[in-house]
């Protein structure tokens, strides 16, 4: 209140004088991600433009995974615009690597872990159980396949 109050501003204001002063302060950081996202997207386009055609793997359609929409909403203000630039394109670079990490391990070490990570991707599932020496092998090949085939 009394960030308002020297502000000239009634109490009420307060709260969104305290966000605002946390978003400036945490601003810097925040973007700061931008340029390991942006590595990110370049390295794993890489990886896969150059590693999943060799191996015959799919590759991701990076376009369906990102969105970059909400700008365009008449209802915010430049900030909220960039901010909703900077998420969609942050998550929308995560997903995109994911699906790349989740089809690099179906095809290399498509094993369980001993014990389950939280937030496992889907294909995880279909991954010989871990421990299972005898059955690793047959289903490698087989989920291998089925990733080349779209199966």
């Amino acid at each position: 209140m009394a960030e308002a109050r020297a502000l000239g501003l009634a109490p009420a204001a307060a709260p969104a004088v305290r966000r605002r002063w946390l978003s400036l302060l945490t601003a810097p950081l925040i973007y700061s991600l931008l340029l390991p996202i942006a590595l990110l997207d370049l390295w794993a386009t890489l990886f896969q433009q150059v590693c999943f055609r060799v191996y015959g793997v799919p590759r991701v359609r990076r376009a369906d995974y990102l969105r970059l929409d909400r700008h365009r909403l008449p209802y915010l203000d430049a900030v909220g615009r960039l901010n909703c630039v900077y998420c969609g394109y942050s998550n929308g670079v995560i997903a995109y690597a994911r699906e790349i990490a989740a089809r690099t391990e179906q095809y290399w070490c498509p094993i369980k872990h001993g014990d389950a990570p939280a937030g496992v991707h889907d294909r995880y599932e279909s991954f010989a159980d871990f421990g299972d020496a005898a059955g690793y092998e047959a289903r490698a090949e087989r989920l291998r396949e089925a990733l080349r085939t779209g199966r």
